[in-house]
């Protein structure tokens, strides 16, 4: 049976934790950020591909170049951004997702919606980058 959508919808501290109206919401949530990545990834193809076909002077190339090179970066960040959407994805199909990966505490609501492919929470968080800048400093 397909869900209802209630667009106007969203997550309370005071419903149960990721009941199945609040894991529909961050599904609805991780899908359409996916769509928008991939819809953006294909209209920079297509204009790399026509940028090819009309750029005649060296100059222009060169600037045409430079410009190829920040979307192929904004690209792989996009690409390794939806493999991370993805596993959210498969986290809210196993039941796993809103859950801490290091406490297997909720990550929160708040935190979820702002960043929907959190895997840990904000101590979590913030244990691991102290521990990343601690052997920087090494």
């Amino acid at each position: 049976m397909d869900e209802v959508v209630d667009e106007t919808y969203r997550p309370s501290e005071d419903e149960p934790y990721m009941n199945p109206r609040q894991t529909a919401y961050f599904r609805r949530k991780l899908l359409h950020w996916r769509d928008e990545i991939l819809r953006g990834s294909g209209m920079t193809l297509r204009q790399l591909q026509e940028e090819d076909k009309r750029l005649a002077d060296v100059s222009d190339w060169a600037s045409a170049e430079a410009q190829r090179n920040f979307e192929l970066r904004t690209r792989d960040r996009e690409r390794k951004l939806l493999n991370k959407i993805q596993a959210a994805l498969q986290r809210i199909e196993d039941g796993t997702y809103g859950y801490c990966e290091d406490t297997q505490e909720p990550i929160g609501l708040r935190r979820l919606d702002a960043r929907p492919i959190a895997t840990l929470s904000i101590e979590a968080q913030e244990r691991h980058e102290r521990r990343e800048q601690v052997y920087r400093e090494e």
